[in-house]
């Protein structure tokens, strides 16, 4: 079979999933841009990340799915209601009440500007990022665990003492590594797989609350 014909193959199957996949046709029902919104939702619902008048940074947000779950449970753009700032690469179709940022997050100034448009520190930074699949595992774990260690840079610069990190991780030995720092700077660490994450992914979330803000003894719990 040739390549032409194995991608035309798979892009078949990924329509036909696509087309029968519940969580798909919820989105599109409720008008969120993306099933993912849909994995935020659960792991807020059992980790209670939001609340109104919380500031949250979204990190790799387009099309921006977890943007639009976190405007909705903070409040953005009521009276006394939180922010929510977005940065990706990839232009973000403009959300109410969202403050969009075109740009790369491991620009030295990114946190910078995101700290501007949140008008001081976050409460929550969340981190979904993911590069595009190399079919290859091994690869695809080490990319995805360079961003994961990419936004946890970023969460140290922006997070308030008390806060909390949401980051997207590979199931692969690597992270262990994220983890320990994770647990050495957060009262709590929990690892998720959210009912909408698909079976068959590698894909889960690292939960972090409670950020100390300073280099404290690691006495963490982890779950």
């Amino acid at each position: 079979m040739t390549n032409r014909r194995r991608r035309t193959a798979s892009s078949r199957q990924w329509l036909e999933r696509q087309l029968r996949d519940p969580y798909v046709i919820e989105a599109r029902r409720l008008g969120y841009r993306s099933r993912a919104a849909f994995k935020l939702i659960e792991l807020d619902d059992r980790f209670h990340l939001f609340g109104p008048g919380l500031r949250v940074v979204d990190l790799g947000a387009a099309p921006g799915g977890w943007t639009q779950v976190a405007v909705a449970r903070v409040r953005a753009g009521e009276r006394r209601g939180g922010r929510v700032v977005a940065a990706d690469l990839t232009p973000i179709e403009p959300i109410a009440a969202a403050e969009l940022v075109e740009g790369d997050v491991c620009d030295v100034a990114m946190p910078d500007r995101l700290r501007a448009l949140l008008g001081g520190p976050a409460d929550v930074v969340l981190s979904d990022m993911a590069p595009p699949s190399t079919g290859h595992a091994s690869a695809d774990h080490l990319r995805i665990m360079a961003l994961a260690e990419m936004a946890f840079e970023v969460a140290l610069e922006l997070l308030a003492p008390g806060g909390a990190f949401l980051c997207k991780v590979w199931q692969g030995g690597t992270e262990a590594k994220l983890l320990q720092q994770l647990k050495a700077r957060f009262a709590t660490v929990r690892h998720a797989k959210p009912p909408a994450s698909r079976a068959e992914s590698a894909e889960m979330y690292v939960i972090a609350q409670g950020f100390r803000g300073d280099e404290d003894e690691p006495d963490a719990t982890t779950t």
